[in-house]
């Protein structure tokens, strides 16, 4: 609006004067838009002009990814990427299988098995595949990548289709020489495709105070020209003879109408007055914060895990200062706490627990209740593998044969090699095999079940081989072969998995394994005593910090089985709600369990942890785990990672009371949920009133620890201000047993109840709602996929990253930025205020001050690089100082250095400073003369005085900034000297512009006078005084906390300066280094279009289509798992 203004009769300043900066910030924005644009767009032509072949009557023939159409009939072969969502028709394998790697949609680089249907097997070779007619229902395109519902229909028969027999566009095949299929959907109709829309942005809250501090500066212009509007109403008279305001005076200066003059001054002076609103701000905080996550949060050597060759990577630029002002952390369990290296540790069996072995947990609960530990002696024969550290001379090799009922070993450990989805890889030897599985858990028993026997060895679409010893007799060997009828997988909801398989003798056996509550409510009323000392042994389990897990079986008849599975068959062929038809029909089958026992695995902590969450504590961060774990678990997870200590109180809400069992042993749902509602307002009231007396009367820290149940009745709109004041009041909280949705929820809680800033961290596909709830998301890049990463804002490989992240390059952001903000706003105001002065010497009329080049390149060059070099290298304190202090880091959370005050104070210096530079110039200029005698006029005037300001504002960044580096120097020398090589060359040409010629020949004549040198020397130092005098009184009597910090250390050199910052790389082994060198290889050009720009698998796709072998990069978490990477990776 002002730059059209600009283009009136009433703007005093040509329209370069506000167009030339505006076009300067749009076009520094339109040339990055536009190189994204167009390495996006060349990146599109690349993968569209990928060639597949398609079948063309009874040929196939290559054409483009971008001509494939819904209906075609196309050959994927091995390690190649499919075009398009396909549907499954036939394999070179037996069977029809094909193995994929699904890295690119999820990160998990395990193969995944998809069969197709019997139906459409023969259709491998073209000469049968142009035979294949038939008509596909499915469901509308939708980005849900887990599911798929839809049928066949092959003459006038229907076969229904599910996930198992859909390829996913971004998947590979491997293992397999080629594969045929029906293209379902195609371009941005396929489920990646339809995955890669963009999520809803995120702004900090500095960026939203901000906008506070601009609509600020918004009113103080209006303001400023109400005045001047209102002064040239009253001012504008013809007694002033000499202004030459006759009747036929232009209306903005016409007395007889002194409201029009006073509308029209108004919008003469916001185009005068606009340079307050300080355009390019934004442009140089995108900027600013792009380097610091480029250059200094992704390099950073001391957030590089090496060992996964994983450097840290900021997803996101707009945060950056926000993790500078994190209060509260809400962090997942597995994997992010602890390492998801999950080992066989314990297991109870027919009321019998087995296993000797001691954990962490208890070794921190002997070292807190300071008693010593009877460890008992590792057999010399003990076995260690990966997945498996578990000792017990009663069950290892084959001795389980001589216990009491060596009956229920043989179903425990047949439940632990048939009930899951695992996938055998390599030799079939238990020495040289490797298990593919979807988590490690899974992959820690069915090595737990080849170390006790029961060798899995082979898969097929219908079928699981083990091996078996020690059953007949000890010693005896023999290859069993179990059909696997049906396969009822494990979810979120269920919390269990299920198989129905048929023994070689035709038994038909239904074997479940799932978390302990789930199984208990499916057992069959007998077998009291195995529950019970299950149920016992299961909590010395969880105690001991270790992951349980039920397993039961039941015996099916032939007629019982047939009818299930019938109903079964109707479920899976259903188009509508397929998912809730198939659990309600599992609900059928999963009833009247035999219980056989339990499994214990212990997942270790992470590296680093309990340190990491003891100095952000000591930093004001809160740190709530959210977990599905079981109480006892969580609590004993939280004391072995110093969330919770003796010294605090534990207040614990929990639905393990007498009341809730005996209402859920009714099985009435309404009266359980009023007894579990009850319960709850009970216990919120009573830890309320307990918190409230133990923290403002004794001082007492305090714990909160809620399971999931009821956290469900805590959110309820009518508890959820109790819920939040009791969490406010504690210093850690502990949530175990919850769901995803429940981790949103609680994180919403926090961020729009208590207004508080929040960061939410995890590592699995469970905790990506959680991370998006939260003002920052941290993904790590752990063994669960990459489904967090995708959907972070930071991402990280280890736990304790989160120390450097945070404390150090979250702290100096925000600190930086809000220097950035504030000095803007100084320079701005200064500059406009200066031209405010003048307007109450010039009759409100709008005359300007300055030339308008002046005016046009302040802030694009005299002010500009100054500005950017402070938001990249101020420093305070160095990185070690900052994790050594953490409570530095408070005044972030407080939002000390962007507060109303601050803002304020410079605001005074500002209008100070404003004054002294016009009023210095201008009444001392009253008797200055040139050599030839003639007293300065106005442009001479303006020229000193904008001098004087360039010189001032950018010696003023220099009091402002805790470091000084050479790029400080060169940028504020560079600037002040860039003025005067301007005005050298603007005052010394003649040009036909008029406006030109006010300041021809202006610096050589100022130049020529003494008064020009003594103005450059004085007015600067009058100007900086008051800013020397508060600065040096704010330091000594009312000092921030780093400046003590400051002080304490004032005579150290700083040892983490930038060189020595880059020389750590000289400590890494040859390994180490070499991987870094890798992981700083150009990384993904976009992250917007198609799969191959927001997936980690962008490079390898390239590289695969040039036959080229690419080492991977830091993103790319497909370490192919297949036999071919693997047989090149040891090549290299």
């Amino acid at each position: 609006m002002i730059s059209i203004l600009s283009t009136t009769p009433i703007s005093p300043v040509s329209p370069v004067t506000n167009v030339v900066p505006l076009s300067l910030v749009l076009l520094v924005s339109l040339i990055k838009e536009a190189f994204e644009d167009w390495k996006r767009f060349q990146n599109d032509i690349a993968i569209n002009s990928t060639p597949v072949d398609v079948l063309q009557g009874e040929n196939w023939e290559t054409v483009s990814w971008r001509k494939l159409q819904v209906g075609d009939i196309i050959r994927v072969k091995q390690d190649e990427f499919f075009p398009a969502d396909l549907l499954f028709l036939a394999s070179t394998n037996p069977d029809g299988v094909c193995y994929i790697e699904t890295a690119n949609l999820d990160g998990e680089t395990n193969l995944k098995i998809r069969k197709a249907l019997e139906r459409t097997w023969d259709y491998v070779f073209p000469e049968k595949a142009s035979e294949f007619k038939g008509e596909i229902q499915c469901e509308q395109p939708n980005n849900s990548l887990y599911t798929f519902t839809g049928n066949l229909i092959v003459e006038n028969q229907t076969l229904p289709l599910s996930p198992n027999q859909i390829l996913l566009r971004g998947c590979s095949l491997r293992n397999t020489v080629h594969i045929v299929g029906a293209v379902i959907f195609t371009g941005h109709e396929t489920k990646v495709m339809m995955n890669s829309m963009s999520v809803p942005s995120k702004r900090s809250t500095l960026e939203r105070k901000l906008d506070k501090l601009i609509l600020t500066l918004f009113g103080g212009l209006f303001f400023m020209c109400l005045i001047g509007a209102i002064g040239s109403g009253v001012f504008i008279n013809r007694k002033y003879y000499y202004l030459g305001l006759f009747e036929d005076v232009e209306q903005q200066f016409n007395p007889s109408n002194r409201f029009v003059v006073s509308i029209l001054t108004m919008f003469t002076l916001i185009t005068l007055y606009s340079t307050i609103i300080p355009i390019s701000l934004y442009v140089s905080i995108e900027m600013i914060k792009f380097i610091q996550c480029a250059q200094f949060i992704n390099k950073d050597l001391r957030m590089y895990h090496a060992e996964t060759n994983t450097p840290a990577l900021a997803r996101t630029s707009n945060l950056n200062e926000e993790l500078g002002q994190v209060e509260y952390i809400f962090s997942d369990k597995t994997g992010t706490l602890t390492r998801n290296l999950m080992e066989f540790f314990k297991c109870s069996i027919g009321g019998v627990s087995y296993g000797v072995g001691i954990t962490e947990i208890e070794r921190g609960q002997a070292q807190r209740e300071g008693r010593a530990l009877n460890e008992i002696q590792k057999s010399d024969t003990v076995v260690y593998e990966k997945g498996f550290n578990f000792d017990d001379d009663r069950i290892m090799r084959g001795a389980w044969r001589n216990e009491r009922d060596p009956e229920i070993f043989k179903e425990f450990f047949r439940c632990l090699a048939l009930c899951h989805t695992v996938l055998p890889e390599g030799d079939e030897s238990p020495e040289k095999i490797v298990y593919q599985a979807a988590s490690p858990d899974e992959a820690a028993l069915v090595t737990a079940a080849k170390h006790f026997g029961f060798f899995f060895y082979r898969r097929t679409p219908t079928t699981v081989q083990l091996r078996e010893s020690h059953v007949e007799k000890m010693g005896n060997i023999q290859d069993v072969s179990y059909e696997i009828l049906n396969v009822l997988e494990f979810n979120s909801t269920r919390k269990r998995q299920s198989v129905v398989c048929r023994y070689p003798n035709g038994r038909l056996v239904l074997y479940c394994k799932g978390a302990d509550n789930v199984i208990y409510e499916r057992l069959a009323g007998t077998n009291q005593d195995i529950k019970r000392l299950t149920r016992e042994h299961l909590e010395q389990f969880g105690s001991s910090g270790l992951r349980t897990l039920c397993l039961a079986y039941r015996d099916l008849t032939i007629d019982t089985y047939e009818n299930w599975n019938e109903k079964f068959v109707q479920a899976k062929s259903s188009l509508r709600d397929r998912e809730k038809k198939l659990d309600e029909v599992a609900e059928m089958i999963e009833k009247d369990l035999i219980l056989i026992g339990s499994t214990a695995i212990e997942d270790k902590l992470q590296e680093g942890v309990p340190d990491c969450i003891d100095t952000l504590s000591r930093a004001g961060i809160k740190i709530w785990v959210l977990t599905g774990d079981k109480m006892e678990t969580a609590i004993n997870i939280a004391y072995a990672c110093n969330l919770i200590n003796n010294d605090m109180k534990q207040l614990i809400i929990t639905s393990e009371t007498d009341a809730i069992r005996e209402a859920e042993e009714k099985g009435d749902p309404v009266e359980i949920s009023r007894v579990i509602r009850d319960s709850v307002s009970h216990d919120l009231k009573r830890c309320l009133e307990e918190a409230q007396q133990d923290l403002h009367i004794f001082g007492q820290k305090l714990a909160l620890v809620i399971d999931g149940k009821c956290l469900m009745y805590a959110l309820d709109p009518s508890f959820r201000v109790d819920l939040l004041k009791l969490s406010l009041n504690c210093s850690s909280v502990v949530c175990c047993r919850v769901s995803p949705l429940q981790k949103a929820q609680v994180t919403s809680l926090v961020k729009k109840g208590a207004r508080r800033i929040t960061l939410s961290i995890g590592d699995g596909a469970n905790d990506v709602s959680m991370i998006q709830a939260a003002h920052v998301g941290v993904g790590i890049s752990g063994l669960e996929g990459m489904q967090a990463v995708m959907a972070s804002d930071f991402a990280i490989a280890q736990f304790r990253f989160l120390k450097d992240l945070l404390l150090v390059h979250g702290r100096w952001s925000y600190i930086r930025l809000c220097k950035v903000i504030t000095y803007f706003f100084y320079k701005n105001l200064t500059f406009t205020l200066t031209q405010f002065w003048f307007t109450f010497h010039t009759g409100f009329s709008g005359q300007r001050f300055y030339d308008d080049w002046f005016q046009s390149l302040y802030n694009v060059i005299f002010t500009a690089l100054p500005v950017i070099i402070l938001g990249l290298f101020d420093k305070d304190v160095s990185a070690s100082l900052a994790k050594k202090y953490p409570q530095l880091y408070k005044e972030g959370i407080r939002n000390t250095y962007f507060k109303w005050a601050v803002v304020g104070v410079w605001a005074f210096f500002a209008f100070y400073q404003s004054l002294i530079f016009y009023y210095f110039t201008t009444t001392a200029s009253e008797n200055g003369h040139n050599s030839s005698g003639k007293i300065f006029g106005l442009w001479d005037v303006s020229t000193m005085a904008f001098t004087c300001v360039v010189i001032t504002v950018n010696l003023r960044l220099l009091m402002a900034c805790n470091s000084i580096t050479r790029w400080h120097h060169l940028s504020i020398s560079g600037s002040i000297l860039a003025w005067f090589v301007f005005i050298f060359i603007y005052s010394g040409v003649m040009t036909p512009n008029d406006r030109q010629e006010n300041v021809y020949f202006t610096i050589y004549v100022l130049m020529s006078t003494f008064y020009f040198y003594l103005t450059l020397l004085l007015v600067p130092i009058v100007a900086l005084f008051g800013d020397f005098l508060y600065l040096g009184l704010q330091r000594w009597f009312f000092p921030y906390n780093y400046q003590i910090v400051q002080e304490i250390h004032r005579d150290e050199v700083d040892s983490i300066s930038r060189t020595e910052f880059l020389e750590i790389g000289n400590h890494l082994t040859p390994d180490e280094a070499r991987s870094y060198a890798i992981a700083q290889l150009p990384r993904e050009k976009s992250k917007h279009t198609g799969f191959a720009f927001d997936s980690p698998g962008y490079e390898s796709f390239f590289a695969s289509q040039a036959g080229v072998y690419v080492p991977q990069k830091a993103w790319d978490v497909a370490r192919r798992a297949s036999v071919r990477s693997s047989k090149r990776t040891s090549q290299r």
